[in-house]
């Protein structure tokens, strides 16, 4: 006898490093305010070591509340007790919130909430990558045949899409202009993994599929 179908809302949240389009991490959850603080954590964890993180998101309050509980490092003074928790320098939150009327949009509104403003605050890229993962998975569009029963089945496809996206795709913006290339090619295609510095190809499917899992 097979699993129960399980309902309800199913909330992804990704988190995009804009130079490249590379996707850092992702959660699901029944909300938005549930998968946030996991994708921040997670980011936070995996982009250790870099100087600063400008976040660009849409207006919920859970961004604000959990980056500033996230980015914070202890200040060691040698004394006894527990060290006091700073806000790691660098780290800048802006949000774009649409405004409507109905379904449509009337107004896009900046606001600046704390650290550095970035250069070009909107959220055009994660959103193209949101209807590219809509175009490329059934599942996610909201009127489907070919929805997910359980969450878990979700999860993989999600997660396999944005796997795709990462290092079996080449992007237009992380491409390098080279000169004399063969075939009088100018550019050199790169996918998000090469361009962040994990790959030095764009994977196949089938160097994906016979790849060994290590555990």
């Amino acid at each position: 006898m097979g699993e129960p179908a399980e309902s309800g809302p199913r909330w992804g949240c990704v988190s995009l490093e804009r130079n490249t389009r590379f996707a850092i991490a992702w959660q699901a959850a029944a909300s938005e305010a549930q998968a946030a603080p996991e994708v921040i954590r997670q980011t936070r964890a995996r982009t250790a070591g870099r100087a600063g993180c400008v976040w660009i998101s849409d207006g919920h309050p859970i961004y604000a509340k959990t980056i500033r509980r996230i980015y914070r490092d202890p200040v060691r003074t040698g004394r006894k007790g527990r060290p006091r928790l700073v806000g790691t320098p660098g780290v800048g939150l802006t949000q774009v919130v649409k405004h409507r009327e109905g379904r449509r949009v009337v107004k896009v509104e900046v606001r600046h909430r704390f650290g550095p403003a970035p250069k070009c605050p909107h959220t055009v890229r994660q959103e193209r990558l949101n209807g590219v993962l809509r175009d490329r998975l059934a599942c996610l569009t909201r009127k489907t045949h070919a929805f997910a029963k359980r969450r878990r089945t979700w999860d993989a496809a999600v997660g396999l899409g944005l796997f795709e996206h990462n290092w079996m795709r080449p992007h237009t913006a992380p491409r390098q202009e080279r000169i004399g290339l063969p075939g009088g090619r100018r550019y050199v295609q790169r996918s998000p993994a090469m361009a962040i510095g994990l790959s030095d190809h764009v994977w196949s499917w089938t160097e994906f599929l016979t790849r060994p899992a290590h555990h």
